[in-house]
């Protein structure tokens, strides 16, 4: 159970993630978007360093802020993205926006109904907290990661793997009038082909 201060901490931060988090979604702007983003990874630490997760608060500041986020910044304000043309035609994929809305928020009630209904579920599921003073969490976390989690954690890495592949895909622009390495055409390059002899008059320039 939190004291008395540390329950102010943790409803000011949760309240400040909660609304950073919607802004992110609100924002016309997208850099403030990615902005807003950042500041809720800095509330979500701070949440984690109330729980005595000071590891993964640590690494979501150093991963996600300071790789993930700024990435995003510096994408969005260096390509030429017409946001315009982009929001059209989102509507037709609300219907699919509303469906994964209801699944989340049915998943949600079930959660929240099922602590209110026994609260003592929560404590059969759960991984025994680790003596801080034997063993650090960090370690904890480690044998917990790669043990009872090893083909979840492999999984989330080939979501990771699948997005990324799938941001490069609809990134990469082809635009024309701009010269393009082709390796194959290099490799298969003769001497008819890559060189061109011509005489050149005394005196006279090519």
């Amino acid at each position: 159970m939190l004291n008395g201060l540390e329950a102010v901490f943790f409803y000011l931060f949760a309240f400040m993630a909660v609304a950073a988090a919607f802004m992110v979604i609100s924002a016309r702007n997208p850099v403030h978007s990615v902005l807003y983003l950042i500041l809720t990874f800095f509330n979500a630490a701070a949440l984690f360093l109330l729980t005595g997760a000071e590891f993964l608060a640590m690494i979501l500041l150093v991963v996600y802020v300071g790789a993930v986020a700024v990435l995003f910044l510096f994408v969005v304000m260096m390509l030429d993205v017409d946001f315009a043309e982009l929001k059209q035609g989102a509507l037709q994929y609300a219907p699919i926006g509303a469906v994964v809305g209801l699944i989340l928020l049915a998943e949600l009630v079930i959660v929240v109904g099922g602590y209110a209904f026994s609260p003592q579920l929560a404590d059969k599921i759960a991984q025994p907290t680790p003596d801080i003073a034997a063993r650090h969490n960090t370690a904890a976390l480690g044998d917990i990661l790669y043990t009872d989690y090893l083909f979840h954690f492999q999984i989330a890495g080939m979501v990771l793997l699948v997005a990324m592949i799938g941001a490069i895909v609809l990134t990469l622009r082809h635009k024309p009038g701009i010269k393009r390495q082709s390796v194959p055409a290099q490799v298969a390059r003769t001497k008819a082909t890559a060189i061109e002899v011509k005489k050149v008059e005394t005196g006279k320039g090519i």
